[in-house]
């Protein structure tokens, strides 16, 4: 494969999501790509059967995608370094506490000019503060990272319901290709260079997500989320403010799919909402209902809340994020569920 932009190109998948089936379609249509879009898949054993075999078999993710056809150039490659090794494109689709491990596995084996996507919505906990995970990628593996964040869920989503999404790039001869490679009729893409900004706001979506799911739980109507909604929105603002500092954070960003769009479908259709409010409901732990709701998956929101928490204790900051605060003290420190409501009641935009 050739490595200019506009040349061929390979997309190697990291995970497992919808994304494969438009990459696949889209790399089996347009000459500038590759055909083949491997895709690493973690090797299990489903019915008998290993996963990656039943993938290019049957052309289907029977444990996390479902009921829904693959394209059959999508191929499941159970090794991460020989699904990397040719790949001009990596597109990054694992839960953030796997960041590390994946790239100590890849580094020195990959392309140097490859360029990079994260789909990946967490932050880590730097020396100094915040960390993006895709400042991780990039800073482990020494290649050009952008990130893809959107009203995306999986399902709608690989049913091809119409949705948009956002891709944070700073190059936009970048932005220009990977948009090439994501966009489709009902999967409509915007480029906006403020890459922070739109990973920010697919982390601390989820948090907000689960006061939801919270407020759910407890009984709460309409009116509840939509004022969990818009002070959650109020807190990512803030947060994105104090720490986003690569360049401008403009309030347009948060209007974008990325942001308020993202931001309402979690809250309403979101795993980390229907978690915290079985979490009200079934009294059990955050970690039983993962094994439970999720067939193995971690959740999000609850951990980012945690990462968030560190980082603004760190800053002495925690009083202005009662929202953000509130989360972390109910999933993780055994605060009553209750205490949610009081933080809306008394938050800072109310005084």
């Amino acid at each position: 494969q050739k490595t200019e932009v506009g040349d061929q190109r390979a997309a190697t998948l990291k995970g497992t999501s919808k994304k494969h089936r438009r990459m696949g379609a889209n790399a089996a249509q347009n000459s500038n790509f590759d055909t083949t879009v491997k895709m690493w898949v973690f090797e299990e054993t489903v019915n008998g059967r290993k996963l990656t075999e039943i993938i290019n078999t049957d052309h289907e993710n029977v444990k996390y995608l479902p009921g829904h056809k693959l394209p059959a150039n999508v191929l499941a490659v159970p090794d991460l370094v020989e699904a990397s090794s040719d790949a001009d494109i990596l597109v990054f689709v694992i839960p953030h506490q796997f960041v590390g491990k994946v790239c100590d596995t890849i580094k020195g084996k990959i392309k140097t000019d490859a360029l990079g996507i994260s789909l990946i919505k967490g932050v880590d906990e730097g020396p100094d503060g915040l960390k993006l995970i895709s400042d991780v990628i990039q800073e482990k593996l020494d290649i050009a990272m952008s990130v893809l964040m959107g009203a995306n869920i999986a399902n709608e989503v690989a049913d091809e319901k119409f949705c948009e999404t956002t891709i944070g790039c700073k190059n936009k001869n970048h932005g220009a290709l990977l948009k090439e490679l994501m966009q489709t009729n009902n999967f409509r893409v915007t480029v906006v260079e403020e890459y922070d900004v739109v990973e920010i706001c697919g982390a601390l979506k989820n948090i907000v997500a689960v006061g939801a799911g919270f407020c759910d739980g407890l009984g709460f109507g309409d009116n509840t989320k939509a004022a969990v909604i818009r002070l959650g929105l109020m807190e990512m603002i803030a947060f994105a403010r104090i720490f986003c500092t690569a360049g401008p954070v403009s309030s347009a960003t948060f209007l974008e799919s990325c942001g308020v769009a993202d931001l309402i479908t979690t809250c309403y259709g979101g795993r980390n909402r229907k978690v915290a409010e079985a979490f009200v409901k079934t009294g059990k732990s955050i970690e039983e209902l993962e094994k439970e709701m999720l067939n193995g998956q971690k959740l999000q929101g609850p951990a980012t809340a945690a990462e968030v928490y560190l980082i603004l204790k760190h800053k002495k900051l925690i009083d202005k994020f009662p929202l953000f605060n509130a989360v972390y003290q109910i999933c993780y420190q055994g605060h009553p569920v209750t205490e949610f409501i009081s933080c809306l009641q008394n938050h800072p935009e109310h005084m």
